[in-house]
C-alpha cells in the first residue's frame, strides 16, 4: 500500500532522505508540466521547478496534513512563477507555431499496432489543435484551466493556490472555455 503525502511530509520532516526523495519523485512531473505551461520555455520551467522543491524543502515544516499536500506545493509552484514572471516581465506567449514536428503521420498511418491510423491522426491533431487553443489563453485562464482540467483540482483548491476569489477562478474557468471553443472553431473544429 502506498503511503500518503502526509506521512511522506512526517517521515521527511522526521530527517528521512528516502522520503525527500519520493516527494520530488512523486511531484516532479505534474510540478514541471505546469511551470512549462506558464512559461513555455523548457530550461526556466525545470529551474523554476528545482526552486519551488528548495522553497517547499525548507518550508515543509509549515504544511498542514489536514490538506492536501499537492494544493500546498502547486501554491508555491504558483507564486514562484509569477514573482519570477513579474521579475522578468517575460512574454508568457506560445514559442511554438507550427505543428508537432515529433508526429511523423506516415509512421503513423503504417503503423500496425494501432487499431485505425485515420481516428489515431484525428486525435493527435485534436490534441495539437488543444494545445494550442490552452497555449493563446491569458497567462491567468491558463493556469486555472491547467490546474482544473489537467491536475484536477477542485475550484476551491485552485482558489487557495492562486489566491483568487473562488468567484474569480469560476469566471476565469468559464470566459477561458469560451475562448478555447473560439478558438477551435476558428481552427476548423467546429461544434
Amino acid at each position: 500500500m502506498a503511503i500518503s503525502d502526509a506521512e511522506l511530509v512526517a517521515q521527511a520532516l522526521g530527517g528521512s532522505e528516502a522520503a525527500y526523495a519520493e516527494i520530488v519523485r512523486r511531484f516532479e512531473r505534474p510540478l514541471y508540466s505546469l511551470i512549462l505551461r506558464l512559461v513555455r520555455d523548457p530550461a526556466l520551467a525545470e529551474d523554476l521547478a528545482q526552486d519551488v522543491f528548495v522553497k517547499a524543502i525548507r518550508a515543509l515544516a509549515s504544511y498542514d496534513p489536514e490538506r492536501k499536500f499537492s494544493s500546498w506545493l502547486f501554491k508555491i509552484a504558483h507564486n514562484t512563477t509569477i514573482d519570477h514572471l513579474r521579475r522578468r516581465s517575460l512574454d508568457t506567449q506560445p514559442l511554438e507555431t507550427g505543428t508537432d514536428e515529433s508526429i511523423d503521420p506516415l509512421q503513423v498511418i503504417a503503423d500496425e499496432s494501432i487499431a485505425d491510423p485515420e481516428a489515431e491522426m484525428h486525435r493527435r491533431e485534436l490534441a495539437v489543435a488543444l494545445d494550442r487553443a490552452v497555449a493563446g489563453l491569458r497567462p491567468e485562464y491558463r493556469e486555472v484551466m491547467l490546474l482544473r482540467f489537467r491536475e484536477g483540482l477542485a475550484y476551491e483548491e485552485i482558489a487557495a493556490i492562486t489566491g483568487l476569489p473562488l468567484g474569480t477562478v469560476k469566471t476565469h474557468i468559464h470566459r477561458a472555455r469560451k475562448e478555447m471553443a473560439e478558438a477551435m472553431e476558428k481552427a476548423g473544429w467546429g461544434r
